[in-house]
C-alpha cells in the first residue's frame, strides 16, 4: 500500500470519526491549525531540557510518549489538509522540488544557513 493510499483512508478515518461525534462543526481550518501547534508545543515539552545526546536516545516510555503527540500532530494535520482540499503527498513533493531549488546540495552540503544567507 502507498503512503498515499495510507493517507487516504487515515483521512477517512477522521472523517467519520468527527461525523460520528458531531464534530465536524468544529473543526474550521482556524482551530485545527491552533489544535496543531497546541500538540507541536506538546511534543516540544518531552525534548525541551535535552541536550542533543537525549534527545537521540529517548527513554522507551518518552519514545511512546512522543509516538503519540507525532500521531496527534499527523491526525489534525490531515483532517486540516482535508478540510483545506489539499493534497499533502503532492504538496510535499512540490516543496521539496522548491527546497532542492533554493538548497542545492552542492552549494549548501553540511550547512546549516538559511537559503537567502548564500
Amino acid at each position: 500500500m502507498s503512503h498515499h493510499s495510507d493517507l487516504l483512508i487515515l483521512r477517512d478515518k477522521l472523517r467519520a470519526f468527527a461525523r460520528e461525534r458531531d464534530w465536524d462543526q468544529f473543526h474550521s481550518p482556524k482551530n485545527l491549525s491552533m489544535a496543531l501547534m497546541v500538540e507541536v508545543a506538546e511534543l516540544m515539552e518531552h525534548f525541551q531540557w535535552l541536550n542533543e545526546q537525549q534527545s537521540a536516545n529517548l527513554s522507551p516510555d518518552i519514545k511512546d510518549a512522543v509516538a503519540e503527540e507525532l500521531a496527534d500532530i499527523l491526525l489534525y494535520l490531515v483532517r486540516l489538509a482535508d478540510k483545506l482540499d489539499v493534497g499533502l503527498p503532492e504538496a510535499a513533493l512540490r516543496k521539496m522540488e522548491k527546497n532542492a531549488a533554493k538548497y542545492p546540495a552542492e552549494k549548501v552540503r553540511g550547512s546549516s544557513k538559511k537559503y537567502s544567507e548564500y
